[in-house]
């Protein structure tokens, strides 16, 4: 009896963890979060998180530094592009760097992304044990990255060594990040070539050429917006192969499933919490008024659970299908990197399928998100395994 109390408590805890909106969701559909004096409604509700994010008339995004929750006037200095627009300007912002976030399906960038995660792998099957989130997915980030905005793969290692938190470094928040873009466009400007600054410094917008705020702008968001996410994607796939061997050994037995199980996986360990929408008008939000000016979040984390959509959304069903998950955002916004990360988990799911038979966990330590309002586990700070091989 104590050991099935035990079990029951930790699958509790581990639903809290995962789902910390539960409660709110089912009962008003908003969670009040305090969040730098303000006070703002968290849309929690799969339809609602969605609507919102087609009305970008009501809920705007075309607030320079508001739209991440905190906002960000102390970690950059220039509007990110084009998440911190609003259509039309938005699409034709966008267009400006679709291709290069297309490289992702190009059979070039494939191969290196498949060279880089097996090889990686390779050497993690070689050791007793391994630190995944700095010695394993920061690298892949970082490389991947390398390919998609076609610089020379040396530049990684200046990604690595900015760590796991891009606007976070030991000469002030921000400036490692734009202190490297502002050397590359300067490079990029004098020596133009097919890379992604290169690209910028050429680009025109609306017949005119960009500025180096909005090629700054541009810059910003590739290198933050594609960071932690992916990180805490891989960890979080990694332990829960480590806590539940049985969905690798299902996925070896039918790899065919492996684009539902990254969708699951995307769905279920959220990276990004929510992202915030400022309001020009009063708008009433679930009986709340939120002030012209103010902002609402779109709780994009607990939309992803709603019972209403999702059959019990606390399991990780590998094969779940349909699977409207919100995890690249909804809308005119959806995310840029979308076939980036779906390349990177595919191709690391096929990875170990093929490599892998067992993970075992030695030591983990939670990223934790910790706010007046919710308390909600996102990825890892730290996570040390070791991983065997299928021929072990």
């Amino acid at each position: 009896m104590p050991f099935l109390k035990n079990l029951c408590l930790n699958r509790l805890l581990e639903t809290m963890s995962q789902d910390p909106f539960r409660e709110a969701r089912q009962e008003s559909g908003i969670l009040k979060c305090p969040f730098q004096g303000e006070d703002i409604p968290m849309l929690l509700r799969h339809a609602d998180v969605r609507a919102a994010a087609r009305d970008w008339q009501t809920f705007s995004s075309d607030a320079p530094f508001r739209v991440p929750i905190p906002s960000e006037e102390d970690l950059r200095s220039m509007r990110q592009l084009p998440i911190e627009t609003n259509p039309p300007e938005h699409g034709d912002y966008r267009k400006i760097v679709d291709p290069f976030f297309k490289r992702s399906k190009s059979p070039e960038v494939i191969s290196k992304v498949q060279s880089l995660i097996n090889g990686l792998l390779d050497q993690a099957l070689a050791r007793d044990s391994i630190e995944i989130v700095n010695e394993f997915a920061l690298p892949i980030q970082s490389h991947a990255l390398t390919y998609l905005l076609n610089v020379p793969e040396s530049e990684a290692k200046t990604y690595i060594s900015w760590g796991i938190h891009v606007f976070h470094g030991d000469h002030g928040e921000g400036a490692p990040l734009e202190a490297y873009l502002a050397d590359a466009l300067d490079k990029a400007e004098a020596s133009p070539g097919e890379d992604f600054f290169s690209a910028l410094t050429q680009a025109s917008y609306q017949g005119r050429p960009l500025t180096r705020e909005e090629m700054m702008g541009f810059a910003n968001l590739t290198f933050a917006g594609g960071r932690d996410t992916i990180i805490h994607s891989i960890s979080s796939i990694i332990h829960h192969f480590g806590k539940h061997p049985d969905d690798l050994m299902t996925l070896r037995s039918n790899p065919k499933s492996l684009v539902l199980a990254g969708e699951e996986f995307f769905r279920a360990f959220m990276p990004l919490t929510h992202i915030g929408r400022v309001c020009p008008v009063a708008t009433d939000v679930q009986g709340h008024t939120v002030p012209a000016g103010d902002r609402v979040s779109l709780g994009w984390a607990s939309a992803n659970f709603d019972e209403e959509v999702f059959e019990n959304p606390q399991k990780v069903q590998l094969d779940r299908k349909p699977n409207p998950h919100v995890s690249f955002g909804f809308g005119t916004h959806l995310c840029l990197g979308a076939p980036h990360a779906r390349l990177i988990v595919r191709t690391l799911l096929e990875a170990f399928v093929a490599k892998v038979s067992s993970i075992e966990i030695k030591k983990a330590a939670p990223h934790l998100e910790r706010h007046p309002s919710y308390q909600r586990e996102n990825g890892f700070d730290s996570l040390e395994v070791g991983i065997r091989t299928v021929n072990h």
